[in-house]
């Protein structure tokens, strides 16, 4: 581990870049701008449409990489310094370390840039990041399964500071579900219930790298808006038949998960009787 963390800190330290404004092909922004917020995951979003030219996989958000990405641009932005190093001496693998995550690769990419909104200066970042060989070969890797961005504002040298962070890691990505359309039903005066089948389809959620692999569905139900109770707590069956009683309402939840314990969001579907 150590031998691969120096060999990987002298290939992605030396990659920094600090772009201005001027000269990068910037968009002029029509709309209002974006909130840090909504500038980090679109940074995100945009290295993701690099990857998907290349027909790769996207890197997933991972919360924890996002919080030490925001906290490196924001030691940057207050301290007024550009370099993977702060003036602590920490750099990124001490923050990953520190927070207890395991990793089996990580690399670190940085931008400076003083275009006037949040959104121009992500596509400033990125445009100079693709540009760069070193930058570009951590964007496209099919080595990292997750990243991290972080922007803060640096309003003393007036520019806008990202960070981006890539790591493979573990499996930690729910699997997806989704329903299939529900078969039209009526309950008519003359009986008490009827009897609809409810079906889904659902999976693991591919990685770049890592991937643990579908394991089962879990389903809840819930009458009339009431507590929810467990139906299956694993099965790998993709169909449900519901009782659904004349004057009751119903509502049927199903998330996918994966071999390492990683649950999808619950989906919902609704059914009246």
């Amino acid at each position: 581990m150590s031998r691969f963390l120096r060999h990987l800190a002298s290939l992605t330290f030396a990659a920094v870049i600090a772009l201005g404004a001027a000269g990068v092909g910037v968009p002029s922004a029509a709309a209002a701008d974006l909130s840090i917020g909504e500038a980090e995951m679109e940074m995100v979003r945009l290295l993701n449409r690099e990857r998907a030219k290349l027909g790769l996989l996207p890197v997933r958000v991972d919360s924890r990489l996002m919080a030490i990405a925001r906290e490196r641009s924001t030691d940057m932005a207050t301290k007024h310094y550009f370099s993977h190093t702060q003036p602590d001496g920490r750099n990124v693998f001490d923050l990953v370390i520190a927070a207890n995550i395991k990793w089996y690769g990580l690399a670190e990419i940085i931008a400076a840039n003083n275009a006037s909104t949040l959104a121009d200066s992500a596509a400033v970042a990125r445009n100079g990041w693709m540009l760069s060989p070193g930058h570009r070969s951590v964007v496209v890797s099919n080595s990292y399964n997750y990243v991290g961005v972080g922007l803060a504002i640096d309003t003393v040298k007036n520019r806008k500071i990202w960070t981006a962070v890539f790591m493979k890691g573990p499996d930690r990505t729910g699997g997806w579900l989704k329903f299939n359309p529900l078969p039209a039903f009526s309950i008519a005066s003359s009986e008490r219930y009827r009897t609809v089948k409810v079906s889904w389809a659902g999976g693991d959620v591919q990685l770049v790298v890592l991937t643990s692999g579908f394991r089962h569905y879990q389903i809840q139900v819930r009458t009339n808006g009431g507590a929810w109770s467990w139906w299956s707590y694993g099965t790998t069956a993709t169909e449900r038949s519901i009782r659904v009683w004349r004057g009751y309402n119903y509502d049927l939840r199903v998330r996918a998960c994966d071999k390492a314990g990683n649950c999808g969001a619950w989906q919902v579907q609704h059914l009246k009787g």
